[in-house]
């Protein structure tokens, strides 16, 4: 029985792995993908996704540096990393939705943003059920919360996709910042649940 446990855990840790390196890779590709895409159409929901895929690559590094070792006080660590990481979100997409609304900067449609945000939605809506799953089987705080980020990435990106689709369809351009108060939102949410909220390991 022991034995068995012990195997079943490592299998755990191996879909951990497994899933915090495919959503590194997505996010490499789609930072690439979203410069390119946000700096054509002047974008400043397909700038900040693409920040929010930077923060997603440095979370999923945070959680295979946590799964790599065991202890509370990693978890902790780990914990408020991610925490910090959406904060910094928050200030810049506070800051860039703001004056991209008051200064009437108009984007240009991007096909190219539409198809990658659709996509993306289905690969993290995927992934973060994998996460959450798996996080609950191992009993490890720290891969669920990534979990949560991982979902709130698919959201962002359905979020981002109904801005592009507005300003392409109907040349509603303040559909593009307002997208980008959206992911302020749920980025503030995320910094609340990690430092204030009950995730199971408290990051004081």
């Amino acid at each position: 029985m022991p034995n068995l446990e012990h195997d079943t855990r490592r299998r755990l840790l191996r879909r951990g792995f497994a899933l915090e390196y495919a959503t590194l890779a997505w996010n490499v590709v789609g930072i690439v993908v979203l410069a390119i895409a946000a700096i054509g159409a002047r974008s400043v929901a397909l700038a900040g996704f693409g920040l929010d895929s930077l923060i997603e690559i440095g979370a999923s590094t945070v959680v295979i540096w946590e799964l790599s070792g065991t202890g509370e006080a990693r978890q902790r660590r780990a914990l408020r990393l991610i925490g910090g990481a959406f904060a910094l979100l928050a200030g810049y997409l506070a800051v860039q939705s703001t004056v991209v609304l008051v200064g009437g900067y108009r984007p240009e449609p991007s096909t190219g943003g539409i198809i990658w945000t659709a996509v993306t939605a289905v690969v993290m809506f995927g992934l973060a059920a994998g996460k959450a799953r798996t996080g609950a089987a191992l009993g490890n705080p720290v891969l669920r919360t990534e979990g949560r980020v991982t979902l709130v990435d698919g959201l962002l990106a359905v979020a981002v996709l109904a801005g592009l689709v507005l300003n392409a369809a109907a040349g509603l351009w303040w559909a593009d910042p307002v997208a980008g108060y959206v992911l302020l939102a749920y980025a503030a949410r995320e910094v609340y649940v990690i430092f204030i909220g009950d995730h199971g390991v408290n990051p004081d």
